[in-house]
């Protein structure tokens, strides 16, 4: 029996993610009035909405992006990976009302999507600091990284696509699946949850 419990608690568990209205209250903390609270919260809601790692966030270049259809090449990902993702029309509204602010503030066309008031691109240190500050100031007690805003992206798109793994896979840019089955542990959950609540 021991043996059982060890085997069991060593099951990889998902990693930390965000409920809805946890998320909507992260992307509420930037102050959009100015353009450094317009462009974090751009950066966040992209890590959100599309899965980026920190360092394609930051990597992300303009000419990488169809502001008319949403298409979004990224380059040379984990393991010099491409991959193709498309954005809402939200998102590239957004998106469109970032690049007008940033040629306005920088004085400059600047290559790179997420860059600070001189233009230049952005630290990854800076954006992990700043998804912590606003981490804490929405009152979420959990222990938030840009990472976990992926694997938020990552457990609601698997719950939206109906557990479509390789779906998953594919936004993640993940080359083995092996890698993506860590959120197939949603359905062990899920079927827990039901069956303990079952005709009760």
């Amino acid at each position: 029996m021991e043996a059982f419990l060890k085997k069991n608690s060593n099951k990889k568990k998902l990693p930390e993610f965000l409920t809805k209205d946890e998320q909507y209250a992260l992307l509420k903390q930037p102050n959009m009035r100015y353009p450094t609270g317009e462009r974090n919260h751009l950066i966040m809601r992209l890590m959100l909405n599309a899965g980026f790692r920190l360092s394609e966030a930051t990597n992300l270049k303009w000419v990488h992006i169809d502001l008319m259809s949403g298409k979004v090449m990224v380059r040379e990902g984990k393991g010099a990976k491409d991959r193709t993702l498309w954005l809402s029309e939200k998102d590239i509204m957004y998106l469109k009302k970032w690049k007008e602010r940033q040629i306005e503030v920088t004085g400059k066309n600047p290559e790179y999507v997420f860059t600070t008031l001189k233009g230049e691109q952005l630290d990854n240190r800076y954006v992990r600091d700043m998804v912590y500050r606003y981490t804490e100031k929405a009152g979420i007690k959990k222990n938030v990284s840009p990472h976990t805003l992926r694997h938020t992206f990552a457990t609601d798109l698997y719950k939206e696509s109906k557990h479509n793994i390789r779906l998953v896979q594919k936004a993640l840019g993940h080359s083995d699946l092996s890698t993506t089955q860590i959120y197939t542990h949603l359905e062990d959950e899920e079927l827990e949850d039901a069956l303990k609540n079952f005709r009760r």
